[in-house]
């Protein structure tokens, strides 16, 4: 049953990831870009940390911290970075900007 729910989390993971790549290819400008990975891979990125929680907990009979650590790290750095990018792109006046200050 662990190792079902384990494969469907993975699955999952790897489909959110891939749709958010698939995103950074296809969008037109820099801010729907940005969507992609802060979105999507983050959400695919976890369903897999997810996995691997859930997997090596079961087998060691213990809690493991280290994927949670690394969810959280990644939870708090995507909006950030994508923040950043976003106004360095709209003070560069990339198209799909319209700064209107």
């Amino acid at each position: 049953m662990i190792d079902a729910l384990v494969s469907l989390l993975i699955v999952a993971g790897a489909a959110f990831t891939t749709i958010g790549s698939l995103g950074l290819l296809r969008m037109p400008d820099v801010f729907m870009r940005l969507h992609g990975p802060s979105k999507a891979t983050t959400i695919g990125i976890g369903c897999i940390l997810l996995a691997s929680a859930i997997h090596f907990g079961s087998r060691e009979l213990q809690l493991s911290l280290y994927q949670f650590l690394i969810a959280t790290f990644l939870a708090i750095t995507a909006p950030v970075s994508g923040h950043l990018l976003a106004r360095a792109a709209r003070q560069r006046r990339l198209p799909g900007s319209d700064r209107r200050d």
